[in-house]
């Protein structure tokens, strides 16, 4: 991981914007795919004659799919390109969208998402290292900050217009859009993005080395944590505004490109300030999603009230997560850095399993109402190992990381 910025590096040459755009779209159809079934949950339910709980169960197999495949998958994709593998995936996951937007039955649909789930396993486990080589070390934070627009993009104007399709003319036609622009943004990325240098082949004996590392074992047992507490209630916001808040179908709209937007800037906050600001910046933006999630309930008697919630949730959220796969691209030895990717993107994608899972327990069990305390306490403990393990353990490698230099 680069250093603070000097402010005196030349910047980023047209053929690297060109290729870290082409990262953006992809971001943006990867994330708004994986984030539409919890702004369409009902719709797909009424579909096939679920409840919302039933239909959350497609949320916890994607999720259970990236994290079970994440590993293997890197292991096999090792072996080839950087821009081979990422036009391979876009592939892959265009077709699942087809398949998905085609599906007669629930357990076709289900069987269509574990594809894009393929997909999504080497996506995200590669994303964020092709944005750092295709940038150079002197612009890293910038090249990771450019990609999470993306995602934050795909909360902004994705995941929301595709509710608002989805509604109009159903989930189908939703899914199959995202599979189009996959394809208009593959073409794209074919022609601008750079034949970038293979990394030694990863195997699967090179695992005891990662779990030696031990900022990066509390790192990923944090992010189950963190993950898992966000999806809880995430997993089941629409029947949550609708429900509790009483947001109207516009006023859910509304909420989740405001979730979206407040993403975008902590996105661009991540560019700004994380390099100078490291220990303060995580503290502060894992204790702001627990603090959201708990105030969910307690917010949710006023509309402004419930959307200044919603906008620190995001800030936080978004934040920590850009942040921690810098620090694992900063932390893991670079010929492991493909694989600590791959782990961290099957342990976020574990708890977003399970997760939902338990949410849709506590959906059933104790309301909608519960969500957000059964979230928060996950988050609160993951925010406090993160204060008392992780950080200073961090601190300590950053320290003889100087020493060695």
């Amino acid at each position: 991981m680069a250093e603070e910025q000097t402010g005196t590096e030349a910047p980023l040459k047209r053929r690297q914007m060109l290729a870290l755009i082409g990262l953006v779209v992809a971001a943006f159809v990867f994330n708004t795919s994986e984030f539409m079934p919890v702004g369409l949950l009902s719709d797909i339910a009424a579909s096939f004659a679920l409840t919302d709980a039933q239909a959350g169960f497609m949320i916890s197999v994607y999720a259970a799919g990236v994290a079970v495949l994440s590993l293997p998958l890197m292991a096999w994709a090792s072996r080839f390109g950087f821009k081979e593998l990422l036009l391979s995936v876009v592939l892959i996951f265009a077709a699942g969208q087809v398949l998905s937007a085609l599906a007669p039955t629930y357990a076709f649909l289900i069987c269509a998402r574990l594809v894009v789930a393929v997909a999504h396993a080497i996506f995200w486990s590669i994303v964020m290292i092709c944005a750092s080589k295709v940038a150079g070390p002197a612009h890293e934070a910038q090249a990771m900050s450019i990609v999470a627009t993306g995602s934050s993009i795909a909360q902004i104007v994705g995941m929301p217009l595709g509710r608002a399709v989805g509604l109009a003319v159903g989930w189908r036609m939703t899914f199959g859009l995202v599979g189009v622009v996959a394809l208009i943004d593959l073409a794209f990325l074919f022609r601008v993005f750079p034949s970038l240098p293979k990394v030694e082949r990863f195997t699967l004996s090179r695992l005891p080395h990662l779990a030696t590392c031990a900022p990066l074992i509390v790192l990923f047992c944090v992010t189950v944590l963190l993950a898992g507490g966000h999806y809880v209630a995430y997993g089941y916001i629409e029947p949550y505004l609708r429900d509790v808040a009483a947001f109207s179908a516009s006023g859910i709209t509304g909420a989740l490109i405001l979730f979206g937007v407040a993403g975008f800037l902590a996105s661009v906050l991540f560019g700004k300030f994380y390099d100078g600001h490291r220990r303060s910046y995580l503290a502060v933006s894992t204790a702001a999603v627990a603090l959201a999630l708990l105030l969910l309930l307690p917010a949710s008697s006023s509309a402004i009230g419930e959307a200044a919630d919603l906008v620190v949730w995001s800030l936080g959220l978004t934040s920590f997560g850009i942040a921690f796969q810098a620090l694992i691209i900063e932390i893991a030895d670079p010929r492991d850095a493909s694989v600590a990717m791959a782990a961290y993107s099957g342990l976020y994608n574990l708890g977003i399993g399970a997760g939902t899972a338990l949410g849709g327990v506590a959906l059933d069990g104790l309301g909608a109402a519960s969500l957000g305390f059964v979230g928060g306490g996950l988050v609160l403990a993951g925010a406090l190992a993160v204060d008392f393990l992780f950080l200073p353990l961090y601190m300590r490698f950053r320290d003889g990381v100087r020493k060695a230099a």
